[in-house]
C-alpha cells in the first residue's frame, strides 16, 4: 500500500533541480572567482542543463504518453511539472547567455582571450581559416541534400549540425531546396590561432564560425540562402529488462548505440534562425514550440570546457594544490597493512590524497600473504591506476572479485571495457543483482597472517576514481575492524551468492535496513527531546527526496528536535514553516569542488553517533539499489568528521546558500563577521598549496 503524505509539504523534484543550476550559474556571475574557473561554471550549467534534458524531461515526457501515471508527493502531475520546467528553464538559459555575452566574454577579451567573429576577421585571418577549412574541415564533411531519396539523416544526440536553404540544381540534376551538414565529432569545436594571426596572446574561432564561412563550397553551383547551426537533445536513458535477458553485458552493448539516437526532447538553434527554418526542424524531431530553445550565442556551451586547458594563464585559474597526507601515512613506503592494524585511518578528499587507495591494491597486488581482493565499481573512469592494479593482483594469482555495475549512468561502456579486461585474464567478475544497482563503495583485502586469515577494508562515499577524487568531497575510512570487515564480507557474498540477508553488526544495508535505521534514529532524537534533553541531527547528502524520511523529520522538528540539513542539489523538503519545520534549516554550499559527501550525525544522548554513506535518502537509494552506510567509531576520526563535515560547513558565509519554505535559496554574506568558506578552510587545513599533482 503505497502512502500518502500531504501535497503541500513537498517541492518539486524537477524545479528543485533547476534551482541547484541557478546556484551554480551564480559561481559564473560572481567576479571574485578566477576568470577562467567562471567560464568553466558557465559550460558546467550547460552539461548540467543538457543531463536535465536528457533524463528527467525525458521522463516527463514519457510519463504524458503513459496513462495511470501517479504524481510525485508535491501532487503536481508531469503535464503542469513539465510546462513549469519550460518557463524557468528558458528564464534560466536567458540568463545563462547574457552572463556568458555582457561579462564573461568581455572580461576574456580584456585578458587577451578572443573569440573571433567571423565578421571581423581581417585578411589574414581569413585566410588561414580558409586554408584550415579545406585541410582540416572540408575532407570529412558530408552534406546531405534533402529530397525523396535522400531523407532527414539521423541526427547524434547533442552533436552539431546546420540546416542550409539552397537555389538551384544539384550535380544530376536535382532540385535541392534544403541540406543537412553534420559536424563530425572527431573535430573540434573550438580553433586555436596562431599566436601571430590571432592579433592576440590567445585567438579562437567557433568550428560553426568556420563551416559558416565556406558553405557554399559544399554545394558547388548553387546558391546558399542561408545557413543555421542546431543541435537536438534526445532522451538518453537507457531501458534494459534485467530479468528478461540472459546477458546483461551484451544486451548493454547492443543498447549503447541507441542511446545517440532516442527520441528528441529538445531543440536548441541560434536567436536569429527564421521562424521557418525552426519549424522544420521542429517537425522532423516531433518537437512542439515548447521544446524550441533560441539561444544569443553559439547552441552548445559546453564546447568551451577545454578553453581554460588551452590557456596557459594560472592567474586566471584556482590556486593549484597538492592532496596531503594523515600523519600516520606521511611515510614513505609505510606498511598499509601494518598501519590499518593499528588503528582507522580517515581520508578527507579532495584535500587528502586518494593515492593511498592505489597504494593499498598495489600493495595487496605485491604482498605474496594477500590472498584474495574485492571490490565494487561503480564509476572508475576510462583510464585508472586502481583498475591496472587490480589486473596486476590477477596476474600475481590472487583471487579478484569485482562487482561491475554496467548501468551506472553515461559510464557503462567504461565499465564494460574493464569488466571485460578483468574476466578474461581471470577475475570474478559479477554485474550486481538484479533490479537493484550495486552503488555501494567497498574494498576488501584478504591476507594470511599467523595462520589465519584477517581482513582489510576500505568504505568511501564517492566512487573509486582517481580524477573525481581531486574535484569532489568525499570520505574514505580504512580500518581492519573484525565487526565492519564481517559486515562487508556478508554484503559481497549477497551480492556474488545471493544468499539470504543475515543481520550485521555495524552496517546499514540498502535495500534492507538504510531506511529503517533512519527512521530508527531520528525517532530516537525525538524521544529524547520529549524526555527534555537536548536532541539535534545534522545530515548532509547531495539530495533529499524521500517522502517518509521527510515526514519523519518534520516530526522531529516538531517536537523540538534541532536539524541542520546541508543538501547541495535537490530538496523536497521544506524548511521553516510555522507549526511543521521552523526547527529546520537548509543549507547549500557550492564551490570550487562538488559536495559529494554522505553524513549522517545524531546526538544520540551524547553518543555522538556519525554514519558515513553511499547514499542519498532518495527513493531509489533506499530501495532500489545496494548502499552501505557505516559508522566512525574512532573518537578522535569521529571529531574529524564533525568539524571537517559537518561544522565548518555551518559556519560558511561565503559559498553557502540557505533556503526558504519555497524551495528558494539566498546567499549568505560575511556581513560584520569574518568570511568562512568551507572548502578554502579544509585546503589551508588539510592540503599542501603546490602545483605538482600527486597521482
Amino acid at each position: 500500500m503505497v502512502k500518502k503524505f500531504p501535497t503541500q509539504h513537498f517541492l518539486n523534484r524537477e524545479l528543485s533541480q533547476l534551482e541547484f543550476n541557478r546556484r551554480v550559474l551564480a559561481q559564473a556571475e560572481d567576479a571574485s572567482v578566477p576568470l577562467l574557473e567562471r567560464l568553466k561554471y558557465l559550460c558546467i550549467v550547460s552539461s548540467n542543463l543538457d543531463e536535465f534534458f536528457e533524463i528527467r524531461v525525458a521522463g516527463l515526457k514519457e510519463q504524458i504518453n503513459l496513462v495511470g501515471v501517479p504524481v510525485g508527493p508535491d501532487g503536481m502531475d508531469a503535464c503542469t511539472t513539465l510546462d513549469r520546467v519550460h518557463t524557468q528553464m528558458r528564464q534560466l538559459v536567458a540568463r545563462q547567455y547574457q552572463v556568458f555575452n555582457a561579462a564573461i566574454l568581455p572580461a576574456l577579451q580584456q585578458e587577451g582571450i578572443r573569440f573571433l567573429p567571423r565578421v571581423h576577421w581581417n585578411d589574414a585571418q581569413r585566410a588561414w581559416v580558409r586554408d584550415f577549412f579545406f585541410s582540416e574541415v572540408m575532407p570529412v564533411l558530408t552534406p546531405i541534400g534533402l529530397d525523396p531519396a535522400h531523407p532527414f539523416p539521423r541526427v547524434l544526440n547533442k552533436s552539431l549540425n546546420f540546416a542550409i536553404d539552397l537555389r538551384g540544381k544539384a550535380a544530376f540534376g536535382r532540385n535541392i531546396t534544403k541540406a543537412i551538414v553534420q559536424a563530425p565529432r572527431v573535430l573540434p569545436r573550438t580553433i586555436a590561432l596562431p599566436l601571430e594571426i590571432a592579433g592576440c596572446p590567445h585567438g579562437f574561432v567557433f568550428l560553426s564560425s568556420i563551416v559558416h564561412a565556406h558553405v557554399a563550397e559544399l554545394f558547388g553551383g548553387m546558391e546558399v540562402l542561408s545557413c543555421h547551426q542546431f543541435r537536438v537533445t534526445r532522451n538518453s536513458d537507457l531501458f534494459v529488462d534485467e530479468e528478461e535477458v540472459k546477458n546483461l553485458r551484451t544486451r548493454l552493448q547492443g543498447e549503447l548505440p541507441h542511446r545517440h539516437f532516442g527520441d528528441a526532447v529538445r531543440l536548441e538553434v541560434t536567436e536569429n534562425c527564421p521562424p521557418q527554418v525552426a519549424e522544420f526542424l521542429l517537425q522532423q524531431f516531433n518537437l512542439g514550440a515548447e521544446d524550441l530553445y533560441q539561444v544569443n550565442g553559439p547552441v552548445n556551451l559546453v564546447r568551451l570546457m577545454d578553453i581554460p586547458n588551452q590557456v596557459p594563464r594560472e592567474d586566471l585559474k584556482f590556486p593549484p594544490f597538492m592532496p596531503g597526507l594523515p600523519t600516520v601515512l606521511q611515510k614513505k613506503g609505510a606498511d598499509l597493512f601494518k598501519t590499518i592494524r593499528k588503528g582507522d585511518v580517515l581520508l578527507h578528499h579532495p584535500y587528502q590524497s586518494f593515492k593511498p587507495i592505489i597504494d593499498f591494491v598495489q600493495q595487496a597486488a605485491a604482498d605474496p600473504d594477500v590472498v584474495a581482493i574485492k571490490q565494487t565499481v561503480y564509476r572508475t573512469g576510462v583510464d585508472s591506476a586502481l583498475m591496472d592494479a587490480l589486473l596486476a593482483a590477477i596476474r600475481a594469482g590472487k583471487e579478484v572479485t569485482v562487482v561491475v555495475e554496467l548501468l551506472a549512468r553515461f559510464d557503462e561502456e567504461a565499465n564494460i571495457n574493464w569488466a571485460s579486461r578483468l574476466e578474461d585474464i581471470g577475475a570474478h567478475v559479477v554485474y550486481g543483482v538484479v533490479g537493484h544497482k550495486t552503488h555501494a563503495k567497498m574494498l576488501m583485502v584478504v591476507r594470511r597472517e599467523g595462520g589465519k586469515l584477517r581482513r582489510y577494508v576500505h568504505l568511501g562515499t564517492g566512487n573509486y576514481h582517481p580524477r573525481t577524487a581531486r574535484l569532489y568531497t568525499d570520505f574514505g575510512l580504512f580500518t581492519a575492524n573484525e565487526d565492519i570487515c564481517a559486515d562487508v564480507g556478508e554484503v559481497f557474498s549477497q551480492i556474488t551468492g545471493m544468499g539470504k540477508a543475515r543481520e550485521l553488526r555495524h552496517l546499514w544495508q540498502s535495500p534492507f535496513t538504510l531506511h529503517s535505521q533512519v527512521l530508527a534514529a531520528i525517532r530516537n532524537e525525538v524521544r529524547l527531546a520529549q524526555a527534555n534533553k537536548p536532541a539535534h541531527i545534522i545530515a548532509k547528502m547531495n539530495a533529499l527526496l524521500e517522502p517518509e524520511i521527510i515526514t519523519a523529520l518534520y516530526q522531529a522538528s516538531q517536537a523540538g528536535v534541532k536539524i541542520d540539513l546541508i543538501v547541495r542539489g535537490v530538496c523536497a523538503l521544506r524548511p521553516g514553516v510555522q507549526g511543521l519545520s521552523e526547527n529546520i534549516r537548509v543549507r547549500s554550499v557550492i564551490g570550487r569542488f562538488l559536495e559529494h559527501t554522505r553524513i549522517f550525525y545524531f546526538r544520540n544522548d551524547l553518543k555522538h553517533s556519525i554514519y558515513l554513506a553511499s547514499a542519498d535518502w532518495m527513493g531509489r537509494n533506499f530501495f532500489r539499489r545496494i548502499e552501505v552506510c557505516f559508522p566512525v567509531l574512532d573518537k578522535k576520526l569521529k571529531a574529524r568528521v564533525l568539524e571537517e563535515g559537518l561544522k565548518i560547513y555551518m559556519q560558511d558565509n561565503c559559498q553557502a546558500w540557505e533556503m526558504n519554505a519555497e524551495g528558494s535559496y539566498h546567499r549568505k554574506t560575511p556581513r560584520r563577521a569574518a568570511p568562512k568558506s568551507a572548502q578554502t578552510q579544509l585546503l589551508h587545513m588539510l592540503a599542501i598549496q603546490s602545483a605538482q599533482p600527486d597521482f
